[in-house]
């Protein structure tokens, strides 16, 4: 169906007009090729066309794109289609996440013409989702909800030592849970849309590439095509998980965009790779009751601070999940169908010849994170991104190396991968752009939280990035056990939990590193991070009186350093 869309009645030019490299000639609109002088004629509006096509299904069409030889069609995608003088929408956000969200929304309130292009691809398993990206559907949201259900399942055990008496017995229901989970999600994505339409936001569920200057082309669902111009873009595609490429890791593995949705129960579990995704899930998982394996490449936590990541490994192999360390999959085969089925998994040793194999009803895939940035034309514009890890370089004001184009969240390199930060930099863009602002995104000091089953809450350096910054010499570490008032009656996990601190010396013991492994790690740590924001020296914390008796007292008290290899375990609270 070749039918030609209307544009859109109100084109008005945004304030500031187009990049000055990017204007048109003096004069009106720029200089059309002779094959559509006709159509332009009679018009003082640019002959900017905005083109529905059927081709059939999403990748089909992407693959015709790519093929078609159509002349025009060659000049437009080689960046020789006429940039107009002015354009369907003041700004184009692809991807529909949180950063996005947020920009386009904030966009909205200095009553900018604006657009959102969303598209999810579905996973290897078929598992696809609503608007509001990975945090909502398959990251942050579902994974609090489900380890969540995985502390009640302690708090029960805990319970009958508080007196609470129950015959009947207790067990999990994975659908009740899933069902709830997802139906939650679901008023999320709701509310995401109503929340669009009430900013007067268009939204597309299109996936979006950039074709020419200032152009971009959403394909549907269903294979229908159409060109959008927009003065200015950000990019907010953020980063789908990797797979490991070997035998049958497509075919029968899951990753967390499959797991918070799966119909079923996942059964005996085996979990591959070591990240904050591997042991959260793995963590949930056993909480639940199922027997879990981790296979691990090398190291636990890559990036965070490996004191905690060790701490919080010892927790895990106590608490039931098996470890598998330094062997990685080399092939997975299935034995026996089913909902769960049954995989025979091969591994090899990482540290010699030796080869393992096991058998498991589920094999989760948690081995990093890729940015979705390779197949969305950013080469027909120029964009410039780290052709190793698909991350888009920016400067400190999010502009990649084209001025009208920016990019925001997970896929930007050397920035930290956390939906707040996505967030607040979409947010403070928007104001820089278009009410005058000149307020950044700090990137530095950004707290964050492990959900495993004991959570770790970090801010600031590692101890180990501390050292190598400013010198063994310089820095003072503070730490302590401690002992939740919780935790004593039921008799569990005496000096497990555990408080550190990294101060620099030469600066009046300025805290420069925050960790805690404990309940309600994030509670505690989002305060403490504003206080660390604020130039927090270890002398007011020791001012600071605590609350009592609570687990974040233990940092008002720190008097123990490593290097005098006193003893930090506890008794009491």
């Amino acid at each position: 169906m070749g039918s030609t869309l209307r544009k859109n009645q109100a084109v008005r030019q945004a304030p500031g007009g187009a990049p000055p490299e990017r204007r048109p000639p003096a004069g009106g609109a720029p200089k059309l090729r002779e094959g559509r002088r006709g159509a332009a004629a009679g018009t003082s509006r640019p002959a900017v066309s905005v083109r529905a096509k059927q081709t059939g299904d999403h990748e089909r069409t992407l693959k015709e794109h790519k093929e078609e030889d159509n002349p025009q069609r060659t000049m437009e995608v080689n960046g020789l289609r006429p940039v107009p003088a002015s354009y369907d929408y003041d700004l184009i956000v692809i991807g529909g996440g949180s950063g996005g969200l947020a920009a386009a929304k904030e966009a909205a309130k200095y009553e900018k013409k604006v657009m959102v292009l969303d598209f999810v691809t579905p996973t290897p398993q078929g598992s696809s989702w609503g608007l509001g990206g990975t945090c909502v559907n398959v990251g942050c949201i579902p994974k609090k909800l489900m380890h969540q259900a995985a502390l009640l399942g302690q708090a029960l055990q805990d319970s009958r030592k508080f007196g609470w008496q129950f015959t009947e017995e207790v067990k999990h229901n994975w659908m009740t849970m899933t069902e709830s989970v997802q139906n939650y999600i679901g008023s999320l994505n709701w509310g995401y849309r109503v929340a669009l339409r009430d900013n007067k936001v268009t939204y597309e569920n299109a996936y979006g590439e950039f074709v020419g200057p200032h152009t971009i082309k959403a394909t549907n669902k269903k294979g229908i095509e159409k060109l959008y111009t927009a003065e200015r873009f950000i990019i907010a595609t953020g980063e789908r998980p990797r797979y490991l490429g070997i035998p049958g890791d497509k075919e029968y593995c899951l990753s967390s965009d499959d797991l918070f949705s799966l119909p079923y129960c996942p059964g005996k579990t085996l979990v591959v790779g070591a990240s904050y995704v591997a042991l959260e899930c793995a963590g949930f998982l056993a909480g639940l009751g199922l027997d879990v394996t981790v296979m691990v490449r090398s190291i636990l936590l890559r990036g965070f601070d490996q004191d905690m990541a060790n701490r919080i490994g010892e927790y895990m192999k106590e608490h039931g999940v098996n470890f598998i360390r330094e062997f990685v999959p080399i092939k997975v085969e299935q034995v026996e169908e089913g909902t769960p089925g049954i995989l025979k998994v091969t591994a090899k040793s990482t540290a010699g010849d030796q080869m393992i194999e096991g058998e498991y009803n589920t094999v989760l895939l948690a081995i990093g994170r890729d940015p979705c940035t390779r197949k969305i034309g950013l080469d027909k514009v120029g964009v410039n991104i780290n052709e190793k890890t698909g991350k888009i370089p920016v400067n400190d004001e999010e502009q990649t190396n084209v001025s009208y184009i920016y990019a925001v969240g997970d896929i930007l390199q050397d920035k930290l991968e956390l939906t707040p930060v996505a967030i607040q930099a979409g947010r403070l863009l928007v104001r820089r752009l278009y009410a005058g602002a000149t307020t950044k995104c700090d990137y530095v000091n950004v707290p964050t939280t492990v959900f495993t089953p004991l959570e770790y809450g970090a801010c600031g350096y590692s101890e180990e990035t501390a050292v190598e910054k400013f010198g063994e010499e310089n820095i003072e570490v503070y730490h302590s056990h401690f002992w939740p008032l919780e935790w004593t009656v039921p008799s569990r996990d005496n000096n497990k939990c555990y408080a550190k601190i990294i101060c620099n010396i030469q600066d009046n013991e300025r805290v420069i590193g925050f960790h805690v492994l404990g309940p309600n790690a994030g509670e505690v740590t989002q305060g403490f991070a504003a206080a660390i924001k604020c130039g927090l020296t270890k002398e007011q914390l020791d001012n600071t009186v605590g609350i009592h008796p609570v687990c974040a007292e233990v940092f008002t008290t720190l008097s123990v350093t490593k290097r005098s290899g006193e003893n930090t375990t506890v008794s009491g609270c």
